[in-house]
């Protein structure tokens, strides 16, 4: 669909790009965090049915629908279509937000008009069940989400996707926060559906579009692709969800966050790579 109409920059340097479906409960949080920014805000909305795109209305967000097919296709719409006109873009979902120190550095940074690079990668903190998971390899993680308009893409993947910048990355020295839950039920649905598309990215049934590059002595995100690629994937289907939990829970000091923490390791690096695993065992016996 149409993207609406021009949002003018108005001189701004940043534009915030946040795609959504029915998250009238974490927009109000993600706005506020991103207040302290002088930016040009779009809404990519998937067919809200509650209140989102009347929130991001009255927050002043440009508001432009499409229909939902996976998160890179849904990021590479909406760098193709939205009028961005600012010098840089930055993007976020509706569960996430930004830490007061970070929009700080990105607000210098964009403003100062002289960045050393192309794009930036900043520091996740992971929120589930109300506990920061800082443990099991959880944090410090880094994923890119800031770079040069135009420089940046996300790969055309089914699951996992990352954005990848035609240029150098450096990065933000801050915090952003995801908050990976509000309903266990809401994130075991969407981990299921997950699992299928792993399952078929992990059995070459989806055309191999990977773009970050598994490097050991690469970026934080090319050693976490390297460890996945070519280190998790050659243990045996069924095994290496035990040993994933085992590394993370027990070896990476996980059991540290508390209940939450055993949650979190329970559901994510055991229950939901033993689903993998039972589907690419489903994929394997289903006839093509």
């Amino acid at each position: 669909m149409s993207p609406g109409g021009p949002a003018p920059a108005g001189g701004r340097a940043l534009s915030v790009i946040v795609l959504a479906k029915d998250e009238e409960a974490n927009l109000p949080d993600l706005i506020a965090s991103i207040a302290p920014l002088d930016a040009a805000c779009f809404l990519v909305d998937s067919g809200s049915t509650d209140r989102t795109v009347e929130i991001a209305r009255a927050a002043g967000f440009h508001v432009a629908e499409h229909a939902w097919q996976t998160y890179a296709a849904q990021r590479n719409w909406a760098f193709d279509t939205l009028p961005i006109a600012t010098p840089w873009t930055l993007c976020l979902d509706a569960d996430e937000r930004l830490t007061p120190e970070a929009a700080r550095e990105i607000g210098a940074l964009v403003a100062a008009g002289a960045a050393a690079h192309d794009g930036y990668t900043l520091r996740k903190r992971t929120i589930f069940m109300g506990r920061w998971l800082k443990h099991g390899g959880q944090y410090p993680a880094y994923h890119l989400r800031l770079f040069r308009t135009g420089k940046g893409r996300c790969e055309d993947r089914l699951y996992d996707q990352h954005f990848v910048v035609d240029g150098s990355v450096g990065q933000i020295e801050s915090d952003y926060i995801d908050i990976l839950t509000d309903s266990l039920t809401k994130w075991t649905e969407r981990h299921n559906m997950w699992a299928t598309l792993e399952a078929r990215e992990m059995l070459g049934l989806a055309e191999d579009r990977q773009q970050v590059d598994a490097k050991w002595r690469g970026t934080p995100i090319e050693r976490k692709r390297f460890l996945r690629m070519k280190v998790y994937r050659r243990f045996p289907l069924f095994v290496r969800p035990f040993l994933l939990f085992l590394f993370d829970y027990v070896v990476r000091l996980g059991f540290l966050d508390g209940r939450p923490g055993l949650i979190f390791h329970v559901l994510q690096r055991f229950w939901f790579r033993f689903l993998v695993d039972a589907k690419i065992y489903e994929l394997r016996r289903t006839p093509r």
